[in-house]
C-alpha cells in the first residue's frame, strides 16, 4: 500500500473530538496541530475519513511544498508541478482555494488567480487545451495554504465541506450546522448512551439536525453516505475499488444499525419547522424511525409515559443575539429545567447557548461546559446530569421490557417496483413462507429459518422470531463486485417487509463471517433490547441486535427436545452453556438437578433469566462461571456424577479469561473423555459442534459407544444446510 500524508481540518474546539474519531477508524500515525490533524496512511484511510467523519471539514492531500515570497514565485512553483497526473486538460474542471497567514502575498483572490494561471498555462503549453473553472463541484479542487511565505499545495479530497451531508432539502432560520450538531452529541456522550438504548428528544427541533445526526450516530450510518460528490471521484489517481468497498461496507452497517436505533423524537411549535424537519428526515431515509410532530414545549410532559426511562434531551434554544428576547429567555430555560425535573427525572439535558448564565435558570446540575462556535457566535455546550438517574441494574431490566413495548409500530412500507432479480427473491421467499409457514403452524413453531442462501445471488439467512426477523448476510467473496453485493442486500431489505408484512423496525441485519473463539458471543451493541419468544411451550429471551447470535440456536431445536425426553430424574450438566436454553429444556423434562457452566457472566445471567421466565428456581439449579476445561479437570475431584450432559463447545476459543487457544478439532478427544468421566453408569453425553469440516476421532475414542445422531437432530427448516451442526450420543 502506497502511503501518503494527509491533513484533516476541523472547526475551533473540535480537534480533540476529531482526534478521537480518527483513532476510532484505526488511523494511528496522528499529529495534532493548530487547526488540523495530520496523519500518514493509504488512500482508503483518507476516503474512510471523508465518508465517516462527523467532525472533519476537509481532507487534504499535500503534494508539494515550496517557497513563495512573490506572486511570480507562486506562479512558477505551481506551473512546475505535474498537474497532468491529477486531471485531464480537455473537458475537466478545476477550482482553487487560497489562504495566507503572515506572508507577503495576502490577497487571497489574487493568490488563487495566480495558482489557476500556473495550472492552466502548463496545460496550454503541453497540449494546447486547458481545464475550465467550476467553483461549485469541480473535478479537481486545489488547496494552497501560504504560511510564512511557504506554500503547501494539496489536493482537496473532500471537494466541498464535509458538513454537507446531502439531506438538508429544507431549512429554517438560524439552522445548526451538521458537524456542530454531531460534535455536541459526541461531547454529551450520545454514542455511548445510544448503545445502552437511551432515548433522545429535541423539543425545539427546527429543521431536525439534532434528530438526524443523533439517529445517524446511533444507527452507525456514515455521514457521507448520501453525498454524490467528493473531490476524489474524478481525480485521475482515484482508487475506485477501495471506494466501492467502503461504500458497500457503509451500506451494510446502515442496514444493520437501523435495527439498533433507540427511540428518537422531536417537535416544534412552528409548523414550517416541522415540515422542514420531516422533509430532511425523509431525504436521509429515516422517516420510519424518527417521530416529529408539531408540539408546544409545555406539552412534552404528556409524552413521558411512552418514552424510555432514561434518555437525553438536546436542543438549540433561541439566542438573544439571533432569535428571541434576551430578557424573556430565562423563562424558557426555567421551563426546560422543570420539564426534565418533573417528567423526565432520569434524563440528561444538553443545550447550546451564547449565554452560559441562562443555563442557571434550568435548576439542573451542570457536569460539563465546552466552548464551540455556532457560525460567528461564540457559544457553550452545557451538559446537565439527570436529576434522579436510575441504577444500572434497574435500568437494564427496565430497558429490556420498555424497548419491546415502545418500539415504534410503523406502517408497512408502500410497495415499490422491484428489479427482475428482486422479484425472483421475493417469489422464493413467498414460496418458502407458504411451505414452511404451514409446517411451523402445524407444529406450533414460532421461530424458524425461512431462507438460507436458496438463491446464490442472495446469500443471506433469514430467521423468523415471532413478529421479528433476523437476517444474516454471509460475507461475499472478494471476487464479487461490492456494489452488486450491496444491491442484492438492498433488495433483501426491501423485499422482506413486503412479503412478511412487517414494519422495517422489526428487521435486524448482521454480516455473518467466520468467527474465531468467543467472537460469536461478543457484543455488537449494548442496548439490551430483548424480546420473549416461545419454543415447545417454553419461553426464552432473545436479543436480535446486540450480538452476532440471538441467544437461541434454532438448529438445535430437536436436540433440545431430546434433552427434555431424556432428563427425567437425572442430574443434568450443561457445558459451554451460552444462554442456558438446554438447561431450560432439562428442567422442563423434570431433571433432578441442573448445573450450568459458562465463562461469561452476561450469559450466565441470561441463562438464569430464561429459567426464571419459565418458573424454574431453587437450589437444585446451579450456575457456575468458569472456564469449562478447567472446571472439568477440577470436577473429577468431586463425587458428583451426571445422568445427562450436553456439550456444545465453540469451534475456537482464545478468550482473555483462559490460557492458550482451544481448538475443537484438536482438543475434542480430551474434552469428550473428561466429560464422559463425569457420567453416571447409565449416563449419556450429547456432543455437538458446528465446525463444518469436523471429523470425530472414532479410533482414539474406541473405548466409548458413539452414535451419530446428526440426521435425527436436523430440523426441517435446516435441511438445505445439513452441515449446520454435527451431533453424537456418547456413553461409556
Amino acid at each position: 500500500m502506497t502511503k501518503h500524508k494527509f491533513t484533516v481540518t476541523a472547526a475551533r474546539g473540535m480537534l480533540p473530538l476529531l482526534a478521537k474519531e480518527l483513532a476510532g477508524m484505526g488511523i494511528k500515525e496522528l499529529k495534532q496541530e493548530q487547526g488540523n490533524i495530520r496523519f500518514t496512511g493509504g488512500l482508503e484511510e483518507a476516503y474512510r475519513v471523508c465518508l465517516w467523519s462527523r467532525i472533519a471539514i476537509r481532507v487534504l492531500m499535500p503534494i508539494a511544498h515550496f517557497s513563495a515570497t512573490t506572486t511570480d514565485e507562486l506562479y512558477q512553483g505551481i506551473h512546475d508541478l505535474p498537474w497532468e497526473d491529477h486531471v485531464d486538460a480537455e473537458g475537466s474542471t478545476i477550482a482553487v482555494d487560497f489562504n495566507s497567514f503572515r506572508s507577503k502575498i495576502h490577497h487571497s483572490q489574487y493568490g488563487a488567480q495566480r495558482v489557476k494561471d500556473g495550472i492552466v498555462d502548463r496545460f496550454r503549453e503541453q497540449t494546447g487545451e486547458r481545464p475550465s473553472v467550476d467553483l461549485h463541484q469541480p473535478d479537481l479542487r486545489i488547496n494552497v495554504y501560504l504560511k510564512h511565505n511557504q506554500a503547501i499545495v494539496s489536493i482537496d479530497l473532500s471537494g466541498e465541506s464535509l458538513h454537507k451531508r446531502g439531506y438538508r432539502v429544507q431549512t429554517t432560520p438560524a439552522p445548526l450546522k451538521e458537524h456542530l450538531a454531531a460534535a455536541i452529541l459526541m461531547t454529551a456522550e450520545w454514542p455511548r448512551l445510544a448503545k445502552q438504548g437511551w432515548g433522545l428528544i429535541d423539543p425545539m427541533c427546527g429543521s431536525g439536525t439534532f434528530l438526524i445526526e443523533a439517529a445517524m450516530i446511533a444507527a452507525d450510518i456514515a455521514p457521507g453516505i448520501l453525498r454524490d460528490y467528493f473531490g476524489f471521484l474524478y481525480w485521475k489517481q482515484h482508487d475506485k475499488e477501495a471506494w466501492q468497498r467502503l461504500k458497500a461496507d457503509a451500506e451494510r452497517r446502515r442496514h444493520s444499525g437501523l435495527a439498533r436505533l433507540p427511540v428518537i423524537s422531536g417537535g416544534d411549535a412552528d409548523v414550517k419547522s416541522v415540515q422542514a424537519a420531516k422533509a430532511n428526515i425523509a431525504e436521509i431515509g429515516l422517516s420510519e424511525w424518527i417521530q416529529v410532530e408539531q408540539r408546544d414545549l409545555l406539552d412534552w410532559p404528556s409524552q413521558a409515559k411512552v418514552l424510555p426511562t432514561s434518555g437525553m434531551m438536546v436542543c438549540n434554544p433561541p439566542y438573544g443575539e439571533r432569535m428571541g428576547n434576551l430578557e424573556e429567555l430565562h423563562h424558557l430555560y426555567e421551563s426546560l429545567g422543570n420539564i426534565i425535573s418533573e417528567s423526565f427525572p432520569a434524563w440528561r439535558t444538553t443545550l447550546i447557548t451564547d449565554n452560559e448564565s441562562l443555563g442557571k435558570f434550568t435548576g439542573l446540575t451542570l457536569f460539563d461546559s465546552v466552548p464551540f462556535d455556532n457560525g460567528p457566535i461564540a457559544c457553550k455546550v452545557l451538559c446537565y446530569r439527570a436529576p434522579r438517574p436510575v441504577s444500572d441494574r434497574t435500568e437494564r431490566v427496565d430497558q429490556s421490557v420498555q424497548q419491546s413495548e415502545i418500539m415504534p409500530q410503523h406502517q408497512n412500507a408502500q410497495p415499490v417496483i422491484l428489479s427482475e432479480h428482486a422479484e425472483m427473491f421475493a417469489n422464493r421467499l413467498k414460496k418458502n413462507l407458504k411451505h414452511l409457514g404451514k409446517w411451523a403452524r402445524k407444529n406450533n413453531i414460532e421461530c424458524y429459518r425461512l431462507y438460507d442462501a436458496d438463491l446464490p445471488d442472495y446469500a443471506v439467512a433469514i430467521d423468523l422470531y415471532g413478529d421479528y426477523v433476523h437476517v444474516q448476510e454471509y460475507a461475499p467473496p472478494k471476487s464479487i463486485d461490492p456494489e452488486k453485493a450491496v444491491q442484492r442486500l438492498n433488495d433483501v431489505m426491501q423485499v422482506i417487509p413486503q412479503v412478511l408484512e412487517l414494519p422495517v423496525s422489526h428487521i435486524a441485519l448482521k454480516l455473518r463471517q467466520k468467527q474465531r473463539g468467543t467472537q460469536q458471543y461478543e457484543a455488537q451493541g449494548s442496548q439490551k433490547q430483548r424480546i420473549t419468544i416461545t419454543e415447545s411451550d417454553l419461553k426464552f429471551w432473545v436479543n436480535l441486535t446486540d450480538y452476532l447470535d440471538t441467544g437461541l440456536f434454532l438448529d438445535h431445536r430437536l436436540t433440545r427436545q431430546m434433552i427434555t425426553e431424556q432428563s427425567a430424574g437425572k442430574d443434568f450438566l450443561n457445558l459451554f452453556a451460552y444462554t442456558g436454553s438446554a438447561t431450560v429444556y432439562a428442567a422442563a423434562g423434570q431433571a433432578k438437578s441442573t448445573t450450568t457452566v459458562d465463562m461469561s457472566n452476561t450469559y450466565l445471567q441470561w441463562a438464569q433469566d430464561n429459567m426464571v421466565l419459565n418458573g424454574f428456581t431453587g437450589k437444585q439449579h446451579q450456575y457456575i462461571r468458569a472456564n469449562c476445561l478447567e472446571w472439568l479437570q477440577a470436577a473429577h475431584q468431586e463425587p458428583q456424577r451426571y445422568g445427562l450432559i450436553f456439550l456444545d463447545p465453540p469451534t475456537f476459543s482464545n478468550s482473555s479469561r483462559m490460557e492458550g487457544v482451544f481448538d475443537i478439532q484438536r482438543d475434542h478427544v480430551a474434552l469428550i473423555n473428561m466429560s464422559v468421566d463425569l457420567l453416571s453408569d447409565e449416563g449419556i453425553l450429547l456432543f455437538s459442534t458446528n465446525r463444518r469440516d469436523f471429523k470425530i476421532d472414532i479410533d482414539t475414542l474406541s473405548n466409548l459407544t458413539i452414535n451419530d445422531i446428526s440426521n435425527i437432530t436436523l430440523p426441517k427448516d435446516f435441511e438445505r444446510n445439513p452441515k449446520i451442526h454435527y451431533c453424537w450420543a456418547i456413553s461409556k
